[in-house]
């Protein structure tokens, strides 16, 4: 990939919504090692520990190039009034996670279609022309067209999740066509690594299996998933935001293999040296049974190239996990004394 050749100039400055979160603050690392000025905006949902999120950025605060906004997407005088100028904006604040979106659909609308749309009119206002979109694969609702490509409708999604990813998506095509602004929306495909959100079933899991506690197998095991590494995907990313070829841009970014859920278990068993007990569970509503990602388009729009396999992801993952707990009990004991 050649994004490391645009290492910008000191006045390369980036907008990163989501910063403090699990792809966000591995974003923000590697755009601050390549010399770019990077403002994060976050509120610290309380979706997961913000703690965790305040612990990915601790250090990106002691840097000269990084500042902090704290604040609500859905805040739209805040997001208007923003001080700085951007050269692109990454957008990836949004409420997470399919099932969560069942319980709360009028929350998910509001952050991310409403809050999209307050970040595309603050590019409109400033003149900002790169924005980066974080879509998901959700967006494919079950399509049986594997493996799934850009150019597929994607008009029956099934989770409210889902369809906030579609109109964000779709929001950005207006902006695009009336402002000239370049709009890229990557679908993301189940990221992993270190900092991964504590919900998903990669963490979930292996805390579980370290806990000696059963896990929570939805259906029968079969369902699949195509697994992205984390670094892989900061890759795609730093190469949208180079990208010029075009002003508005769909793109798959996965790993182009799928792996199925008593795989993933497997794989787990194998790099902690513990056998995982099941507990089977009814079939969750708004899961799909399947995703995979075509990623041709991206290789050849991004130079997109994953190259991190599932075992050695894993194990970045288990080993990044063992600290953490490692931290966590150290600063119990320090405390119990």
């Amino acid at each position: 990939m050649t994004h490391h050749s645009h290492a910008s100039d000191s006045s390369s400055h980036a907008l990163v919504t989501g910063g403090a979160g699990f792809i966000g603050s591995h974003l923000v690392d590697q755009l601050l090692k390549d010399g770019w000025r990077v403002t994060t905006v976050d509120n610290f949902d309380s979706f997961y520990d913000p703690a965790i999120k305040r612990q990915n950025i601790r250090q990106h605060l002691e840097h000269k190039n990084f500042s902090l906004v704290e604040m609500d997407i859905c805040d739209d005088e805040g997001v208007l009034a923003m001080e700085g100028n951007f050269d692109v904006i990454v957008h990836l604040a949004a409420k997470a996670g399919v099932r969560p979106s069942l319980e709360d659909p009028i929350g998910y609308q509001q952050t991310n279609v409403q809050g999209t749309q307050n970040l595309l009119e603050f590019a409109r206002q400033r003149g900002i022309g790169q924005f980066i979109f974080a879509s998901s694969s959700s967006v494919y609702g079950v399509s049986p067209d594997v493996p799934w490509r850009e150019d597929q409708a994607v008009v029956r999604p099934i989770s409210p999740y889902a369809a906030t990813k579609v109109a964000g998506e779709l929001l950005g095509h207006v902006y695009s066509y009336l402002y000239g602004i370049r709009f890229i929306a990557l679908r993301f495909f189940t990221v992993y690594g270190p900092r991964q959100r504590p919900d998903l079933a990669i963490h979930k899991f292996a805390r579980l299996m370290l806990e000696g506690q059963p896990i929570p197998i939805y259906g029968d095991g079969s369902t699949a998933r195509d697994y992205t590494y984390v670094s892989d995907i900061v890759e795609g990313i730093l190469s949208a935001i180079a990208y010029e070829q075009s002003d508005y841009e769909v793109l798959n970014l996965g790993n182009s293999r799928t792996t199925k859920l008593f795989e993933l278990v497997s794989c787990l068993e194998g790099v902690l040296g513990i056998e995982g007990q099941l507990d089977k569970l009814e079939e969750q509503l708004g899961d799909v049974p399947l995703t995979y990602a075509d990623i041709s388009k991206a290789r050849q729009a991004l130079g997109y190239d994953p190259k991190t396999e599932l075992r050695e992801g894993i194990e970045q993952f288990i080993s990044w996990l063992r600290s953490q707990i490692a931290a966590s009990q150290g600063t119990k004991s320090s405390r119990d004394e």
